[in-house]
């Protein structure tokens, strides 16, 4: 089993013994691709899932460092904190495969944070808005995350 993501397309595809079993729109980043720290950028490439964070929560669960805040998402909760990037019900922590592309030193995707996560339903899906992770509906981030184990290949195109 692999995830294909594909920046241009705005998809997350599951394949498993040469077969997509299931495929899902995401939201990539508003700068595009990109592998540098700080830039805001989707790291391309070959990944790793290296943790799955937060088994169990009820979906809309609010995440802050990848620690459970003890919120839930909520229209109100998100007028209190306008400026907040909403990780919410479940996250997929990346960690590139290619030395000098996506790992290590300026390049680095675990050290960069970049997650396949949740985020608020009202977010639009198919347009690259985030600010580097891959933003899934809270359903399918719920889905995906129980059909994917940690060691999963993930390749960003």
């Amino acid at each position: 089993m692999f995830i294909r993501i594909s920046i241009i397309h705005q998809r997350l595809e599951v394949w498993q013994d040469a077969e997509c079993v299931v495929d899902y729109p995401v939201s990539t980043a508003l700068n595009g691709p990109g592998e540098q720290k700080n830039s805001g950028c989707t790291p391309r490439g070959k990944h790793l899932v290296r943790a799955k964070i937060g088994a169990g929560k009820p979906l809309n669960t609010v995440f802050v460092g990848r620690r459970d805040t003890g919120e839930t998402y909520s229209a109100d909760l998100a007028r209190r904190y306008p400026q907040r990037d909403w990780i919410l019900t479940r996250i997929l922590w990346l960690s590139g495969c290619e030395i000098g592309r996506n790992r290590l030193s300026s390049v680095d995707t675990m050290q960069r944070y970049i997650y396949i996560h949740g985020t608020p339903d009202s977010e639009p899906m198919g347009q690259p808005l985030s600010h580097g992770c891959i933003r899934m509906r809270n359903n399918d981030i719920a889905e995906l995350f129980e059909r994917v184990s940690v060691g999963t290949l993930v390749f960003i195109e």
